[in-house]
């Protein structure tokens, strides 16, 4: 009975160093890819890939707005030919919108995104927020006292 209890003991010990070295290799992957940093490069690599699909633009521009930082111009340029390219213009005026909205604490950064993707707008037939009307609220009453 004790040699069986001394098998069962070593069968025990070898399983339990090869699952240590599994858990190992895994804990060591996990942590390889825990400090991963999105920056801009990363997210112009994911939109400009063959891969790219309606799935993969909308989690870059939800993880984009989640950033403290407003995208780079040429970020939103590739943006705006990936959502050409899909046929989802909806996608790319809300992508401008959300810029626009995020752009609000410094008056500068929308006039300059402006000016530097306007080329790229007219070329793919895409208008801002403002030259369809979205700027202003459709329904909106008039002030009593302006009248």
């Amino acid at each position: 009975m004790f040699r069986a209890v001394q098998k069962i003991g070593s069968v025990v010990q070898t399983v339990s160093r090869q699952s240590l070295r599994c858990s190992a290799i895994a804990s060591t992957t996990v942590r390889y890819g825990h400090g991963q940093v999105n920056t801009s490069d990363t997210y112009l690599k994911k939109i400009q890939s063959e891969r790219c699909d309606g799935w993969m633009i909308r989690s870059v521009i939800n993880d984009l707005q989640g950033e403290d930082f407003v995208a780079e111009p040429e970020l939103v340029i590739e943006a705006m030919k990936v959502c050409r390219k899909l046929n989802d213009y909806a996608l790319a005026v809300r992508f401008l919108e959300a810029i626009k909205e995020k752009s609000s604490t410094n008056k500068d950064i929308w006039p300059y995104m402006l000016q530097e993707i306007r080329p790229t707008l007219t070329d793919l037939g895409i208008l801002t927020p403002e030259e369809m009307g979205y700027d202003k609220p459709e329904l909106a009453k008039r002030d009593v006292f302006s009248m």
